[in-house]
């Protein structure tokens, strides 16, 4: 959500943003409700203190006849208030409902473009594997090796249902394990965080109304988020942090769910694109400051960028354009890992800030040292996502036996240096 005063002040920008992001949003009939509501409230604000005025009148008459007349027309005016009243709830609903959709405006280092296909590649990192036998991919890897069952997981979960076992469970666990070393030495404080949370975190994230179609609902009101960012944005929500707390360095596990509902033909098969997986996220709440945003932002990339050089995995940094990012990014980079199957990148991660879109909604502020409040900045990335990183893991490190070797950085976790069958 932005200030309405700089959304007032600044429509020809909000406007761009809007074409920028190719989203669906009229600012000018937003200011118009807006305009009209303002209207509406100091007429009514006007008739209230009528009223009162009129009421002080009343007390002090003592002629039956005038006392009447009087009070006929505070009758009217009573009526007329109560109309007034009702057409501004109307017509605050409906301004709510466009605040919640109004753009943030992208960095103006955003490149232009309508979809995934228009990022720009930024960096690469890692030499590309290059195999003296065909390589399979990691459902054929999955399978041969005894790591995963995807048919017993479409019996019991229907579609895009799977089990992970034996190293292939490991495996998962020795990156949380791996992952939550790494962040908690570089000052992250650990978290596993819950999956159920309230409509509010979903609105203040941003997640909902828009993303309405990808989020699971419960018959108790909760939702299933898709994300840690959801809760760990919610654990400060309506808050006063103080500035020398600044910034609040998050890392958080959780399960996530998700229904992909606008992903049909899209990486159906194998553990790419699922409803149910395992996430660690990293979350960085810091002061209102661009400059501090855009540290932060590349340092958290950074973050992650760091893990997959130590897992040696290759991969790449894209800058999304304009058309890829959601309501409330300022700026995104996605870092996509190498599946040799395919012979391309495919996403793994995606860090994001927001500047105070998303505290706002929350009520998250911090007390500077003058005792002024402002609403703190937000930021997210993944750490990694599993079972998803397994498909570059053990794609670029099989052999032609079929077999595959363990990353250094996860033998001491899993006890071992190849799996085999």
């Amino acid at each position: 959500m932005l200030d309405i005063k700089f959304i007032r002040e600044n429509r020809e920008l909000i406007k761009d943003a809007a074409r920028k992001k190719h989203i669906d949003f009229n600012a000018d009939k937003f200011l118009s409700v807006d305009s009209e509501r303002l209207n509406l409230l100091q007429e009514i604000e006007k008739l209230r203190a009528e009223q009162n005025t009129e009421s002080d009148r009343i007390s002090k008459i003592t002629g039956e006849e005038e006392k009447e007349k009087v009070i006929h027309e505070a009758k009217v005016l009573k009526d007329r208030l109560a109309q007034l009243e009702k057409n501004f709830q109307k017509i605050s609903e409906e301004w709510q409902s466009l605040m919640l959709a109004v753009p943030n405006v992208p960095d103006l280092s955003v490149p232009e473009g309508e979809s995934d296909r228009d990022n720009k590649e930024v960096r690469k990192w890692g030499s590309l594997p290059k195999f003296d036998f065909l390589p399979k991919n990691h459902i054929e890897l999955l399978k041969n090796l005894d790591l995963a069952d995807f048919e017993r997981g479409a019996k019991v979960s229907g579609f895009r249902g799977y089990f992970l076992k034996n190293e292939g469970a490991l495996l998962c666990m020795a990156l949380w394990q791996f992952a939550f070393k790494e962040m908690v030495k570089i000052g992250f404080t650990p978290f596993l965080a819950p999956s159920f949370a309230r409509e509010e975190n979903f609105n203040g994230t941003g997640w909902l109304p828009q993303g309405k179609e990808e989020v699971y609902k419960t018959q108790d009101d909760l939702y299933l988020s898709g994300t840690a960012e959801v809760p760990m944005m919610g654990f400060h929500s309506g808050e006063i942090l103080s500035e020398e707390n600044l910034p609040k360095k998050f890392v958080a596990l959780s399960p996530c769910y998700r229904r992909e509902a606008g992903s049909y033909g899209k990486n159906t098969k194998g553990l790419y694109r699922l409803h149910e997986f395992m996430k660690v996220e990293q979350l960085i709440l810091c002061k209102a400051a661009h400059q501090e945003s855009v540290k932060w932002h590349e340092e958290i990339t950074q973050n992650s960028e760091s893990l997959m050089r130590t897992l040696a995995i290759p991969h790449r940094v894209v800058v999304n354009c304009g058309g890829d990012l959601g309501l409330g990014q300022v700026k995104k980079y996605d870092i996509e890992a190498w599946i040799p199957s395919e012979e391309a990148y495919g996403e793994t991660h995606s860090s994001s800030y927001f500047h105070d879109f998303q505290t706002r909604r929350l009520n998250i502020r911090y007390r500077d040292k003058e005792g002024k409040t402002y609403f703190v900045h937000s930021l997210n990335n993944t750490v990694l996502a599993t079972p998803r990183l397994l498909i570059s893991l053990l794609e670029n490190n099989q052999n032609k036996d079929g077999s595959i070797n363990v990353p250094d950085a996860l033998q001491k976790y899993l006890g071992k240096t190849i799996i085999s069958r």
